[in-house]
């Protein structure tokens, strides 16, 4: 059963939340972020992309970049801009979406359940990016940003957060730059986070990492790695467990995520449709922009025209957890064997769109001639991804978008 843990956090005075609070590290780059931390000199951005306060250019995975975050951290700290709490405590995080509003307890997972299975995964991991995490995490000695888990939803928990949002005021409550709407309540009451910690252990048999593989396998290899170099190891230091915010199933949306395509691969508009008429069934909607309705129906973009695309019966599985899904359609059956695309996580040929861009960002990478052709899919469903994560498969790369993106620094968690 999961193991999950109240914890210490490390928090901005409630005045100043929405400046220290910022979009996580790996949805920006250096000049964006270095943009959206201009006159805020509280913002996390200084911590999770110190590269903003370095030489321009420098490069950031450098020791200069890493010891510029542990002293912006201190200094963080040292102004008060965090603020340690007095005692361990489970948080609730709401986050709203335009009419979709999802609720998470924040706490601390486990890194041995991680390497035990009990924490699944559904994604690879790059070594250099998990060697990145790991290394800012040991400089700071924190975990600076949570990732993003859920668990099949449980009634009783379910109800415990109710209660809470309903009954009391939230410590932070702020709409963020992007529009979206975050919500953050301190859980005071000793019995209620002992009665968390219980209903985790007892009827939550494992996780999902929704998001954050990176820094999942980062924090988790930590935790193994000073276990193994303490000889006093008990199980119970603060390095065994890393910060996650984790939300029941049915809480979760998950979102379109697109592909943009730089050349046909030899081909031109009329051989495409072509070859595309072997495995699917094409409809031409005209120039207004479709988006994709069901599962194995695909939208395509060329030429100043969308498409429908259907494919034909046969050229998937629904009983395999990975050929039923609409990326591997679309990988084996139009990337590979028509557009020549063999590996996604290589290829210089092809980009991916989130689809909280919308298609008009596919068309738009399109007609302006930097793209070819674009093609949107069908949302994976978290049924999907809980399923590929039980039978122990990966999905393929770029599958699944989460929104909204969980904002960091509302909370900190310490490793000693």
């Amino acid at each position: 059963m999961a193991i999950v843990k109240p914890f210490k956090g490390l928090r901005p005075p409630k005045d100043i939340v929405d400046r220290v609070a910022c979009l996580p590290y790996d949805v920006m780059n250096s000049t964006e972020a270095a943009k959206m931390a201009d006159g805020k000199p509280e913002s996390l951005l200084h911590v999770t992309k110190a590269e903003i306060d370095c030489e321009p250019g420098i490069d950031t995975h450098s020791e200069i970049v890493y010891n510029k975050a542990v002293e912006n951290f201190k200094k963080m700290q040292s102004n008060s801009w965090l603020v340690e709490d007095d005692k361990s405590k489970f948080y609730i995080y709401a986050q709203r979406m335009d009419e979709h509003i999802q609720y998470g307890i924040v706490g601390c997972a486990s890194s041995v359940e991680y390497f035990e299975g009990k924490i699944k995964k559904h994604e690879l991991t790059r070594p250099d990016k998990e060697e990145d995490r790991m290394t800012l995490t040991k400089y700071t000695n924190a975990n600076i940003e949570p990732v993003f888990f859920s668990y099949k939803a449980i009634a009783e928990i379910d109800s415990i957060i109710d209660n809470i949002v309903k009954t009391q005021k939230p410590e932070y409550d702020f709409i963020a730059d992007d529009g979206f709407g975050h919500q953050f309540w301190v859980i005071e009451d000793d019995n209620t986070n002992i009665q968390i910690e219980k209903l985790f252990a007892e009827k939550v048999p494992c996780m999902y990492v929704a998001d954050g593989h990176h820094r999942t396998a980062a924090a988790s290899r930590i935790g193994k790695e000073r276990a193994e170099n303490n000889p006093n190891h008990t199980g119970q230091e603060e390095y065994n467990f890393f910060m996650a915010v984790i939300f029941s199933d049915h809480q979760l949306k998950i979102i379109d995520y697109n592909r943009v395509i730089k050349d046909l691969n030899g081909n031109d508009k009329k051989s495409l449709l072509e070859k595309l008429n072997k495995n699917f069934v094409i409809q031409n909607m005209g120039k207004e922009i479709y988006k994709p309705s069901k599962l194995h129906e695909f939208s395509m973009y060329i030429d100043s025209e969308w498409y429908k695309l259907n494919a034909k019966e046969g050229t998937y599985n629904d009983n395999d957890p990975i050929g039923v899904l609409d990326v591997t359609i679309l990988s084996d059956l139009v990337l590979d064997k028509i557009l020549g695309i063999e590996d996604l996580r290589r290829s210089q040929r092809i980009d991916f769109v989130g689809g909280i861009r919308g298609l008009g960002e596919l068309k738009k990478r399109v007609d302006s001639g930097e793209m070819a052709v674009a093609f949107a899919l069908y949302p994976v469903s978290m049924q999907q991804l809980i399923t590929i994560a039980d039978t122990g498969n990966i999905m393929p790369p770029k599958t699944t978008w989460f929104e909204p993106k969980l904002r960091s620094g509302l909370v900190i968690h310490k490793l000693d």
